[in-house]
């Protein structure tokens, strides 16, 4: 029990840390003490008296004590509110995370910009640590730098953090051409059913990887003389997939032709910030990208992911449900486009300014303005396709929408086992949501959302539909446990608020 409780301690010390942007060696400058020690106290491995508590609270500006932050997030939203005004998308998550993955190949300094102040990051951020990568926030806590040791301390891998987030199995394109034989634990993240590790394997396999997957870790060996000897056809056209065989590729000295890649827009940000690193890549934006590797890459690269129009299209749902006429300011339109047909073919009433390109030069995007709109359901279903097709991710936020619209929706999740399902949950907040099958719902509408108290779903997109609905709702809401949103949004209740939402952020003593 008493170890537990320590471990609760350390925990709760990480992530006042990291709220603050700082490393556990500027904590430990504060405290007058060494960065193991913080590592011991982080990890619940060191007895700590309620002295070094308040110490380390008054460090970090953080009542942790007072505050029990050990506990599970909730949030407390009083409904019915119009929002107004005007909102920037932040950098996208995926994007994100694939970069940080990607910062393994280079043997040199690595400057993210802008990068999403998420759990997901944060996850991955304390595996790369653990395993000897030096990273950093600079200029005031918006940019991440990120230096790699001449060797990573595989052996020592935090885990824990790891089984918390999907994004691991991205590790296993970088790590193939560092070490010869290493584990990752398997991948965890959103509960969304059954998501095989098969296509990753199929697609890596050609460049000598050979993975066994026994207690809970995928063991690997990499035979050295192995290599491609015709181009490589991915069975699943993943994004996550295609981004292990741009990482192997990458680092292969000689051309690689990947086939039936996706060409969504963490795919495009992966493959500008390679084109970075001196590797050149053919086809973006295609099914089949052209991979010219390198044998080895030493670069100080400055790279700015772009935009998140999942997060866009969050905003975007959020407008809709609440009848508010709202700015949406750096959308990442390109990805975006048939969101938009389909919501006009509705009723939406919105316009678009002019196109500029984002920081990377690359990415086209718009400011977006939605106004109160009378919709009507769709005549087609909603489904998703891969890009660039209506976003995978996006389909759960037409649940909502369809929800505020006049008659009958039909919308096929087909990607997912549990993600429909979750989109039930509208329910206990007045909707009609009909689950015909584990992959398809019937929403009717309009509806009159009533307030309620719920947990929140353990997948990321419904939960934030959850919430969207909570907001149109009369009346006060509890949404509980809500990590999973922090896990791909950043600040998401205080910026809501500046437009005018009311979302309480609380945790039970």
């Amino acid at each position: 029990m008493a170890d537990d409780y320590l471990v609760r301690i350390g925990r709760l010390i990480r992530d006042a840390r990291q709220h603050r942007g700082w490393t556990q060696l500027q904590l430990a400058d504060a405290l007058a003490t060494s960065q193991s020690a913080v590592n011991r106290i982080e990890r619940g491995n060191q007895n700590i008296s309620l002295e070094m508590i308040a110490r380390i609270g008054e460090a970090l500006d953080s009542e942790i004590v007072s505050l029990g932050y050990a506990g599970p997030m909730h949030l407390r939203v009083v409904g019915g509110r119009r929002l107004s005004g005007s909102i920037d998308v932040k950098t996208s998550k995926n994007a994100c995370v694939a970069l940080l993955c990607a910062s393994l190949l280079n043997s040199g300094r690595t400057i993210l910009r802008k990068v999403a102040r998420i759990e997901e990051v944060y996850r991955i951020l304390e595996v790369l640590a653990s395993i000897g990568v030096r990273a950093r926030w600079i200029n005031e806590g918006s940019d991440l730098e990120i230096v790699p040791p001449a060797r990573l301390e595989l052996e020592a891998m935090d885990t824990e953090a790891a089984r918390r987030t999907r994004s691991v199995i991205m590790f296993l394109g970088p790590l193939m051409h560092r070490t010869e034989q290493f584990q990752i634990p398997y991948a965890g993240g959103c509960d969304l059913g059954t998501r095989t590790v098969q296509p990753h394997m199929s697609a890596l396999r050609p460049f000598g990887l050979d993975i066994t997957a026994t207690g809970g870790f995928y063991h690997a060996r990499v035979d050295r003389g192995v290599s491609p000897s015709r181009p490589i056809v991915l069975t699943e056209r993943g994004d996550t997939v295609t981004e292990n065989a741009l990482l192997a590729a990458a680092r292969h000295d000689g051309v690689t032709v990947i086939r039936n890649a996706s060409s969504n827009y963490m795919v495009q940000d992966l493959c500008f910030f390679l084109e970075q690193l001196g590797v050149r890549v053919e086809g973006v934006g295609t099914t089949t990208l052209t991979v010219h590797g390198l044998a080895s890459i030493d670069r100080d690269v400055d790279y700015s992911p772009s935009e998140d129009p999942v997060e866009a299209m969050s905003l975007l749902a959020a407008a809709v449900v609440t009848s508010s006429e709202l700015t949406i300011c750096r959308v990442p339109v390109e990805f975006l486009e048939i969101e938009l047909a389909v919501l006009e073919e509705m009723g939406l009433d919105c316009d678009r300014g002019r196109e500029y390109a984002a920081a990377n030069g690359r990415t086209r995007l718009v400011d977006l303005t939605v106004r109160p709109s009378k919709l009507v359901s769709p005549i087609d279903k909603i489904h998703p396709m891969p890009f660039p097709g209506l976003n995978i991710d996006n389909v759960p936020f037409f649940a909502a929408i369809a929800a505020s619209a006049q008659g009958s929706t039909l919308i096929h999740d087909w990607v997912y086992d549990n993600r429909a399902i979750y989109l039930t949950e509208l329910t206990r907040l007045g909707a009609s949501v009909k689950l015909l099958d584990p992959h398809r719902v019937l929403v009717e509408g309009p509806t009159r959302w009533r307030s309620a108290e719920m947990m929140c779903p353990p997948a990321l997109r419904p939960a934030v539909v959850v919430l969207l609905a909570m907001m149109a709702a009369e009346g006060t809401s509890v949404l509980r446990n809500v990590y999973v949103i922090n896990r791909g949004y950043e600040d998401l209740a205080e910026r809501l608020n500046a437009l005018g939402a009311r979302i309480e952020t609380f945790r039970d003593i």
